[in-house]
């Protein structure tokens, strides 16, 4: 299997894409494939990558053979992708199997339903079973496995899947990255911070019982003597 690095993975993610939504804008231009990388829809995470980073991204996936390039009757150079697709490639996916990994490539991983939600303009799935269904399949392959299925996450009922092409989305730098649009990822640094807040107020809650109590206790305490002097003084009148 052929590692990817995260922008080549963007690249190829972006070509699969347009071939099958806008097929009559494809193959893409370097300006194309560029403004399809750095679109803040549908991508995770978001980038801001330049005209070099796009260019040396697609040299280095031609070079794989991985995509090809084309000339049309203008003298604009364009871009297909050949990724599992070309009879010369090691594998060949399904349009199935092709609309998933297209999409774990742009958008990271996954839970089923999510994939299913977001595959409907690359491929026609019945219902969540049959995407996992092409998962598994991926998963298993009789070559190697191409996807997997991760942890489920605390809280979560579906377990996310991730493809195995290449860098996992945010592993890749130094990048140009624009703030990521899900707010459910945090980073280690942050979630200690937080562990250590949510710790230090509990501790703080805790004391502040402790003293309440014994402010409480003491107040009993005053009262039961009160009470004591009032019944030895209705004693004494009643003797």
């Amino acid at each position: 299997m052929q590692k990817l690095s995260l922008i080549e993975l963007r690249v190829i993610g972006c070509l699969i894409e347009k071939a099958a939504t806008t097929p009559d804008q494809y193959p893409l231009s370097l300006n194309s494939v560029l403004t399809g990388c750095n679109q803040k829809s549908n991508r995770e995470p978001v980038l801001a990558l330049d005209e070099g980073q796009v260019q040396d991204a697609l040299d280095s996936l031609m070079a794989v053979n991985l995509v090809s390039q084309v000339r049309t009757g203008s003298r604009v150079s364009k871009y297909q992708h050949r990724f599992g697709t070309s009879e010369f490639a090691e594998v060949r996916y399904s349009s199935k199997e092709l609309a998933l990994l297209c999409l774990l490539f742009l958008r990271g991983p996954q839970t089923a339903g999510e994939l299913r939600t977001r595959s409907a303009r690359l491929a026609s799935f019945s219902d969540v079973a049959d995407v996992e269904v092409v998962l598994k399949k991926l998963a298993n392959s009789d070559s190697e496995a191409f996807v997997e299925q991760l942890v489920r996450e605390p809280g979560k009922r579906e377990c996310r899947w991730m493809h195995l092409f290449g860098e996992r989305s945010g592993e890749a730098s130094p990048l140009p990255l624009v703030e990521h649009s899900s707010p459910l990822t945090e980073s280690p640094t942050t979630s200690a911070q937080v562990s250590t807040q949510a710790a230090a107020t509990q501790v703080e809650s805790t004391q502040a019982m402790v003293a309440r109590i014994g402010a409480l206790e003491t107040q009993v305490s005053e009262l039961k003597t009160e009470l004591l002097a009032l019944k030895a003084q209705f004693d004494d009148l009643m003797a």
